[in-house]
């Protein structure tokens, strides 16, 4: 059991991010982009790979709880875990790892016809530059005004090659936006300096990949919480995202 601390670098030891009622919008930030459900007809979901699908179902979290409707795309198939998929749920920034065809809150999943638009990237270069770089991603209020997030891009999702994961200092767990959208617009700005952009190594080495380990971490009531080690960022081999049992998001530990 690998035990979670204090850790160095851009994230640091956190609480965790109590289950809800049902998978709910982190509402730290609110950002202009949104994700739309595309109508369409259904289909019964079977052992076919349901990767790159879209989907909807009902969520129930137990006996006493009313019944929510959600939509998305299930963006990977967790390799050390393959019950386990990651999805960006319409109208959600944060990515979400469910157990889709075992959970029992999971109910009525039906998989819908509409394909994911393959959407070719605009820049090329500038997607392949601001992966692994240290940005500051500047966020819509609700009075007009923009709040700047310090972020680091982790890599482009699978499936949605427009879309990137990136993780905050301020709420280090992994969301998906359109970052080069954003760029373009003025909202993300590359922090990392240009005598480093060329620097792919990491201060410490990164031997063994630590992915499919059990890990635990101290809330701060003081009581543990499991969880497992499901990815290793490629961009940045020391970052690594962790699901934790009790929770629904995916948090991102600096673990050398």
């Amino acid at each position: 059991m690998y035990k979670l601390g204090k850790t160095s670098g851009h994230h640091h030891s956190r609480e965790a991010h109590v289950s809800e009622s049902r998978p709910a919008k982190k509402d730290m930030h609110k950002h202009k982009h949104k994700h739309h459900v595309s109508p369409g007809s259904t289909n019964i979901p079977s052992r076919q790979n349901i990767v790159g699908c879209r989907i909807k179902h009902k969520w129930k979290e137990d006996s006493s709880s009313p019944i929510s409707h959600w939509a998305g795309t299930v963006l990977d198939q967790v390799e050390v875990n393959p019950s386990l998929y990651l999805i960006k749920y319409d109208g959600l920034d944060c990515v979400y790892s469910l157990e889709l065809l075992k959970d029992e809150r999971v109910q009525g999943l039906e998989i819908l016809p509409d394909k994911i638009a393959t959407l070719r990237v605009s820049d090329a270069r500038l997607a392949e530059r601001i992966v692994g770089q240290t940005v500051e991603h500047q966020f819509e209020k609700d009075d007009g005004s923009k709040d700047p997030w310090r972020g680091l891009v982790l890599g482009r999702a699978p499936m949605m090659p427009t879309w990137f994961f990136i993780t905050y200092e301020k709420d280090p767990v992994l969301y998906l936006y359109q970052l080069l959208q954003d760029y373009k617009e003025g909202d993300l700005r590359i922090l990392t300096d240009l005598e480093d952009q060329n620097n792919t190594t990491e201060s410490g080495e990164v031997v063994d990949s630590l992915v499919g380990m059990q890990v635990e971490d101290a809330k701060e009531d003081g009581s543990l919480r499991i969880g497992t080690v499901i990815h290793q960022v490629k961009a940045k081999p020391s970052l690594y995202y962790v699901k934790f049992e009790d929770d629904y998001h995916i948090y991102i530990y600096n673990m050398v």
